[in-house]
């Protein structure tokens, strides 16, 4: 049972774990052992497989959170005479902009509310008018908010217009399907401590191994120069610096219960039936979700801060992780809200459980009804 110890993680990563992926942290590694870097070729081979890009893209892999991939992938493959489009409906889409602005790269934002999915027909007639956009860059699923953007229908769009993709997939890599060969990419950034259920420690881009090959020279970062570590892993299998060798490790062994689970299939399916366990819960206690269903991705949950007075998040996120159960504060700009996360190593039971404690928590708190103004 979860503990204010040991709680149970519903937020969007890190997250809840299963033992046996701490457990493969237990043993010390070499970065220049020949084991490692078996086991760090395997780890790099499953992640292209996982979209379909053998035949096609490369996984490099990058020390450090998700948003190192992100830049990494910006700063390496957008030119400094190219153009970047930036989808953006939340945090992580501005992300982008930023990184595009730190690096002097020009970058044109097509906005959206943050429950409002990226515009599509807005899309097509900016690649129509703008011949010197180079690259678009979209996000999966913005955990902004919870939303899920239209990620095939944009590359299509993009390839149709010949301009190149790129994919800040880190909330849906491992449980969303995303495959190179229905839906065209130039390339994805993702991380291990999200649908992939590993730690935080390193994150990855699959990219098109002709498009990183013409790269070279691009990257304003020495340590975020994804030509460089490519060329350098394929001349030696080693990583250029000090890889994070527990963290690939737990990795391995996280891409190992991923495939047992059924893979993408298989661990999309879990987290949907969580999500739907959670969002019809909450609803029964009268929250309200921000987004409807059909826009809802199974990954984390916006709920709408119940108008009763006496509901206070701070304290209701207190009684909860006394409870065992860490939950996330809101990141909105449209509305206040708070987010429970779908994924990790949970199903069911866990999702009830959580449900349960929220129950006792307004029930302790005085709230009858979740409902908003």
């Amino acid at each position: 049972m979860p503990s204010a110890d040991e709680p149970i993680l519903l937020t969007p990563g890190p997250l809840t774990t299963s033992r046996t992926v701490k457990e493969a942290m237990l043993r010390d590694m070499g970065s220049r052992d020949r084991a490692f870097l078996a086991l760090d070729a395997e780890v790099r081979r499953r992640l292209v497989a996982l979209v379909g890009g053998e035949d096609s893209h490369v996984c490099v892999p990058i020390q450090g959170s998700g948003t190192f991939a992100v830049e990494a992938m910006l700063g390496t493959l957008v030119p400094p005479d190219g153009k970047l489009l930036v989808l953006a409906n939340g945090a992580y889409g501005e992300r982008m902009v930023r990184i595009a602005a730190i690096h002097r790269r020009r970058c044109f934002v097509l906005r959206t509310p943050e429950d409002v999915p990226n515009d599509v027909v807005a899309l097509a007639q900016t690649l129509e008018r703008d011949p010197e956009i180079t690259h678009v860059a979209a996000v999966h699923c913005e955990t902004t908010s919870g939303l899920l953007n239209p990620i095939e229908r944009i590359a299509e769009v993009v390839a149709r217009h010949r301009r190149r993709l790129l994919v800040d997939a880190m909330s849906s890599f491992g449980a969303l399907p995303l495959d190179a060969r229905a839906t065209p990419f130039e390339a994805l950034a993702a991380s291990a401590n999200k649908c992939l259920e590993g730690v935080p420690g390193v994150a990855f881009v699959i990219v098109r191994r002709d498009g990183l090959l013409a790269a070279e020279g691009n990257a304003p970062s020495l340590c975020l120069d994804l030509f460089d570590q490519y060329a350098a892993m394929e001349k030696t299998g080693q990583w250029r610096f000090t890889p994070p060798t527990h963290v690939i490790a737990a990795l391995s062994q996280a891409l190992r219960e991923h495939e047992r689970e059924g893979g993408v299939s298989g661990r999309g399916a879990r987290y949907r039936a969580n999500c739907r366990l959670l969002v019809d819960g909450m609803r029964e206690m009268g929250f309200v979700p921000l987004l409807p269903d059909e826009l809802q991705a199974p990954i984390i949950v916006t709920f709408r801060m119940p108008a009763d007075p006496r509901f206070v998040f701070e304290e209701f996120y207190d009684r909860l992780r006394a409870r065992g159960f860490a939950i996330y504060p809101g990141k909105l700009t449209v509305a206040p809200s708070f987010r429970i996360g779908c994924i990790g190593h949970i199903g069911a039971a866990e999702m009830r459980a959580a449900l349960a404690a929220i129950r006792e928590v307004l029930a302790e708190m005085g709230v009858a009804s979740g409902r908003p103004a």
